[in-house]
């Protein structure tokens, strides 16, 4: 474990990632029951639309300008982090339960290593060799590829988990052409994101929301909590907080989340499943003691722009 904080800087960074784990972990729920009210497309664009809106009006509280970033990945990662991350694991929790959704979308930073090293050559070292093999197994457990009738969801999940990883790699790929700030390309990626969710929802007519208190509550939640208010302590927390610091805060988000679906949802995972979401969790944590071992930050808080999707 690291050292506790030795200075109030420190400090406030670690109360930063305390706030965000239960924001994080518990928009799964929030997302599954808003879903009970509407269209899983539908959500995705009403939320997304909203965020946009909201990371534009940051954007011009912080004074930033409002040219956007290189189009050349701007637009391809608004469509893989916004559009496509949004259309898989929305429609996988419309379909499956939310702790294992959350789990298997946290396969990101798995992902994220075997493309660093394929696409830029970054050799997995020391714990990243378990962590992947204990995800790996871990998904097989959850996904059960041989119950074909209930796989789907759990496929959905992944895959989006991937799409989330193949972004973050467009990410370090256009950091290393020239800097970006982050806020600005947050909020460009998520409008070219936003517009591709609306035609999606719009041409799958999956019918108006229901405009009931708590879905409103849910979409008000996702739009300021778990997305506004939890990317600028993220941020902080990556200032702040050298080494693995920033993962270990991240590690709590799935476990959260299968919790609090089993306390607020009843989704009691059966023991085959719940096997391999503590793989999966015992991976996550492999690689953030390599974050920490090495003074280095795990794959899935490298990068201040590679945000977690708005559905996080």
């Amino acid at each position: 474990m690291p050292d506790p904080p030795s200075n109030p800087t420190d400090r406030r960074g670690v109360l930063a990632l305390i706030v965000i784990a239960p924001l994080w972990g518990y928009s799964w729920i929030v997302i599954k029951v808003a879903l009970g009210y509407s269209g899983p497309l539908t959500f995705a664009a009403l939320a997304t639309v909203g965020c946009t809106v909201a990371f534009f009006a940051a954007l011009l509280v912080a004074r930033r300008p409002l040219k956007p970033p290189p189009l050349t990945f701007t637009i391809p990662i608004g469509l893989l982090q916004t559009a496509l991350f949004n259309i898989l694991a929305t429609v996988a929790l419309s379909a499956g339960g939310a702790g294992k959704v959350g789990v298997l979308a946290y396969t990101m930073p798995f992902w994220l290593l075997l493309l660093a090293w394929l696409f830029l050559g970054e050799r997995l070292r020391g714990l990243q060799w378990p962590a992947v093999g204990l995800a790996l197994a871990g998904l097989l457990l959850v996904v059960r590829p041989w119950d074909i009738g209930g796989a789907l969801p759990g496929v959905l999940a992944c895959v989006a988990g991937f799409v989330w990883a193949a972004a973050g790699l467009l990410i370090k790929l256009s950091q290393g052409k020239k800097p970006v700030d982050a806020l600005s390309l947050t909020a460009w990626q998520m409008a070219f994101g936003a517009v591709a969710l609306v035609i999606v929802a719009v041409l799958a007519q999956d019918g108006w929301p229901q405009w009931t208190g708590t879905f409103i509550a849910c979409l008000v939640y996702v739009v300021l909590l778990s997305s506004g208010l939890c990317y600028v302590l993220w941020t902080y927390a990556l200032h702040t907080l050298p080494a693995g610091a920033a993962g270990m805060g991240t590690l709590a988000v799935p476990v959260i989340g299968v919790a609090a679906a089993w306390v607020h949802l009843g989704e009691r995972p059966g023991a085959v499943e719940a096997a391999g979401m503590a793989l999966i969790v015992a991976a996550l944590a492999g690689l953030a003691a390599y974050g920490i071992t090495t003074g280095r930050r795990p794959a899935m808080a490298a990068e201040e722009a590679l945000m977690p999707p708005v559905i996080e």
